[in-house]
């Protein structure tokens, strides 16, 4: 229990200062929210959103980075081979910020025990992500191989994340985050076809009107791509984090 509690309280507390005012803020939240209480899920649930307003702010001291924005230096995934054979490609995504978790809102949340585990929902009214990419790929022969920025808006957009401790306290955590639902989205990639700008800018036209055709095919790469990202930032800010301090029992 205290592993997972652990987890939760990294997520919800990840961008509070422990000093002052704040500190004591914080302290007034969690007062009600104890380890063996029946409600315990519904008051991690309300603490979380009360805590929207202090995710900017991070807390250095330990080792906790800010939430809005996130940001992850590097993400890569890969399919196939592509350096050669039928095909396969390599994605690398560099200098990754992504806004919008102040406005975010928890909607659903729950403590799974039994697997060291919590899974909650969120919606974002906007969330807003940019950065670097570098594009490898392979089809039959043929290479591309390609570099530039990218900017992606998602609008009314639900995402379920899961995130289980693996082994006692101190073992890795792993973070799974699925799509639930998008309304609409923005999104220009520069540099991709070497810089035709003609037709770049077709293929922003494509892509944001008929992005929702295409979707069901690129959603498992999102997932895993995000999943990655977050695996990585959970780990460099919540691992070791000093629960106890914080939420008795």
């Amino acid at each position: 229990m205290q592993v997972i509690l652990g987890v939760i309280f990294a997520i919800i507390f990840g961008c509070v200062t422990v000093f002052g005012q704040v500190e004591e803020q914080v302290v007034d939240i969690f007062s009600d929210c104890r380890k063996s209480a029946p409600d315990f899920d519904k008051c991690i649930h309300r603490a979380f959103n009360d805590l929207r307003p202090l995710f900017p702010i991070g807390i250095p001291e330990l080792n906790v980075a800010p939430f809005d924005p996130h940001r992850s230096p590097y993400v890569e995934q890969r399919r196939g081979d592509a350096r050669g054979g039928i095909g396969g490609f390599r994605l690398i995504l560099t200098n990754v910020s992504e806004h919008g978790w102040t406005n975010s809102e928890v909607t659903k949340y729950k403590t799974d025990v039994e697997n060291n585990r919590i899974v909650y929902s969120q919606f974002f009214p906007e969330k807003s992500l940019d950065g670097e990419y570098m594009f490898k790929a392979q089809a039959f022969g043929n290479p591309a191989n390609t570099k530039g920025i990218w900017n992606l808006t998602l609008y009314n957009y639900s995402q379920t994340t899961s995130v289980t401790r693996i082994g006692g306290p101190g073992g890795l955590l792993k973070v799974r985050v699925e799509i639930d639902k998008i309304e609409n989205l923005s999104m220009h990639i520069s540099n991709f076809f070497g810089g035709r700008t003609v037709l770049e800018n077709i293929a922003d036209v494509v892509i944001n009107s008929m992005w929702q055709t295409g979707f069901p095919i690129i959603r498992p790469l999102i997932n895993d791509l995000v999943s990655t990202a977050f695996t990585d930032i959970f780990n460099e800010s919540f691992r070791y984090f000093p629960l106890d301090r914080f939420i008795k029992d």
